[in-house]
């Protein structure tokens, strides 16, 4: 429906569309509400003198349309913006259709075409025309709520739906809904001295208020009423009975509050279909007890019946239930109703199929997970700290004295009769060897100490008190010994 050069849904402050390149004027008619595409245009004519001279024009975006009679030498093709004869002025709209598809909306609208009554087209609009209409345009906001304070003030049972200035802005137009006849004399004196123009009030209905407001209808399309539809047909419930549908007047309403116009789309396919059912079988007369007809099949010729002592719905064919007609015209009632088995074609869905597992889920598998993860990250931490350790060792053997809980061992008294040197030495070899030994087992000096009668030889002396001199320069310089440094 829109044209191809921009954005044609999103409306600026002049009207024309925000991304349209042609300012609204293209050729395609996508920015008009009532848009309709001229699919006689193109045709060859053999005498173009006998072709329509008038032509269609739109107003308000496509809200309102007229016919005017082309007395000019221009020709005009869709989408070209004219000045018409207006009231005591001129107004400014889009030409909508020419040709010979007008001719075919004057015997739609029952319009004689060289009736005087049609007015005339002026000229093709200027720039000052345009800027006039836009000004105009510019006004119908605060004139709308202008005229509804001033209708409330006056306590009249209407509602303005709509007002539309002139190009000029010597005219207005106000489009009202009301239930009953309203006396509006007052309110027309007021209106033209409060605006200055001339007023003409205009009646419609909710139907037409929601082809001016627009909108979208619960199929997700635009309305009908503000696309294309122009003729509203009275619409009444027996429609939707005739189609099986549910009487509820929450679906069956539209945005104007009255029941949908779409209803009437498919109503003569169904009047056509239901000639071939028969009228009185809403009940068949069985040997058990009576049949009442529930609903019918329109599209696939079935009658639906139920039992007096069941809730089972039983299908039976038009040719069925004509034979149990007869029958109970010659007073016999059948012993079955033959109902047709009905099988669908669609696929069958498989429903998924859930198991109880409540208390079959064992921990001890998250368990040994959790374990693995813990031990997994124990075994790529473990060089790391091995690297560490070595570190540590490699420092105490250089310093073993340093922090060490056994390094007051050699200020102690020597109560084995060895002599300091060999305690020394056994100390500073302890130091060296305590890093790697458990922390329960004592050191291996100490088990020497405490042993009596275990002789070391002199070569062993010789070498501790050797080390245990090298080691003495090392030791803490406050020892008891009695020797000097």
């Amino acid at each position: 429906m829109g044209c191809g050069s921009g954005a044609c849904g999103t409306n600026s402050k002049d009207g024309t569309p925000g991304g349209c390149q042609s300012h609204g004027s293209c050729s395609s008619g996508g920015c008009n509400r009532m848009n309709v595409h001229d699919w006689l245009a193109n045709l060859p004519f053999s005498d173009p003198e006998t072709g329509c001279r008038v032509i269609e024009v739109s107003f308000n975006n496509g809200s309102r349309k007229d016919f005017f009679r082309n007395s000019t030498l221009h020709l005009y093709e869709k989408g070209d913006m004219i000045a018409v004869e207006g009231v005591s002025g001129f107004d400014v709209g889009m030409v909508n259709i020419t040709g010979e598809l007008v001719r075919l909306q004057l015997k739609k609208r029952r319009v004689d075409e060289k009736s005087p009554d049609i007015k005339k087209v002026l000229r093709r609009a200027t720039e000052t025309d345009i800027a006039k209409m836009l000004e105009s345009k510019s006004r119908e906001a605060q004139v709308l709520i202008r005229s509804r304070a001033m209708a409330r003030q006056l306590k009249l049972d209407l509602k303005m739906a709509e007002v539309e200035l002139q190009a000029d802005g010597r005219k207005a137009t106000f489009f009202y809904i009301a239930d009953d006849r309203v006396d509006f004399r007052e309110l027309i004196k007021l209106y033209a001295g409060e605006f200055k123009v001339k007023v003409e009030m205009r009646q419609i209905g909710a139907r037409q208020e929601a082809g001016k407001v627009g909108g979208i209808g619960s199929c997700g399309r635009e309305l009908c009423c503000s696309s294309w539809l122009t003729d509203f047909k009275s619409v009444n419930t027996n429609a939707a009975r005739y189609q099986n549908l549910s009487i509820n007047q929450t679906k069956l309403s539209g945005q104007c509050g009255r029941l949908k116009c779409c209803l009437n789309y498919e109503l003569d396919t169904y009047m056509d279909a239901l000639q071939f059912f028969p009228e009185d079988a809403d009940m068949i007369e069985m040997a058990k007890s009576r049949a009442f007809l529930v609903k019918k099949d329109i599209f696939r010729n079935l009658m639906w019946y139920t039992m007096p002592d069941s809730n089972k719905q039983y299908p039976l064919t038009i040719e069925r239930v004509k034979k149990i007609k007869e029958l109970n015209k010659q007073g016999i009632r059948p012993e079955d109703l033959e109902p047709v088995e009905i099988v669908s074609n669609k696929p069958k869905e498989i429903e998924p199929t859930y198991a109880d597992v409540v208390g079959q889920i064992s921990l001890k598998s998250l368990e040994k997970t959790s374990r693995k993860r813990r031990d997994q990250e124990r075994g790529s931490n473990q060089p790391r700290r091995n690297k560490q350790e070595g570190t540590g060792n490699a420092q105490q053997a250089q310093n073993p004295n340093r922090n060490h809980p056994n390094r007051g061992a050699a200020n102690q008294p020597n109560r084995s009769g060895v002599n300091q040197g060999q305690q020394a030495g056994g100390n500073a070899e302890a130091g060296n060897k305590s890093a790697g030994q458990p922390p329960n087992e004592p050191n291996r000096n100490q088990r020497n100490n405490n042993n009596p009668n275990r002789q070391q030889g002199p070569n062993n002396n010789r070498n501790r008190s050797a080390r245990g001199q090298q080691q003495r320069p090392n030791q803490n310089p406050n020892n008891n010994s009695g020797e000097k440094k």
